[in-house]
């Protein structure tokens, strides 16, 4: 009978262990799981971060253009102001010139 009683305890103990294991399994495959929608949550928050740095670079490049673009008009017109200035220069001169043979000739 001690025997029988014996095996019967071990019986037990093997059992209680076994549930142990599975509760503890069941822990670990909740953990597993949880790590995996966080990896999917951020796997899908990384792909949006990429469209979203693709849409400023091709946003950046368009300003980095209008930039360029505005820099050559500027450049373009300061020097058709630059010519413009010369030219009314030179007919001040000639203005000058020509009041000052108005003023030999009344004299």
């Amino acid at each position: 009978m001690k025997n029988i009683d014996e095996k019967e305890e071990k019986l037990e103990d093997a059992l209680k262990k076994l549930r142990e294991i599975y509760i503890q399994d069941n822990k670990e495959l909740n953990k597993v799981a949880i790590l995996k929608d966080q990896k999917n949550q951020l796997e899908i928050e990384k792909n949006q971060i990429t469209k979203s740095l693709q849409s400023l670079e091709e946003e950046n490049l368009k300003l980095k253009s209008q930039i360029n673009e505005l820099r050559k008009d500027y450049e373009k017109s300061k020097k058709k102001e630059n010519q413009f200035t010369e030219k009314i220069d030179e007919l001040n001169q000639e203005t000058d010139n020509l009041l000052e043979e108005i003023d030999k000739w009344q004299m």
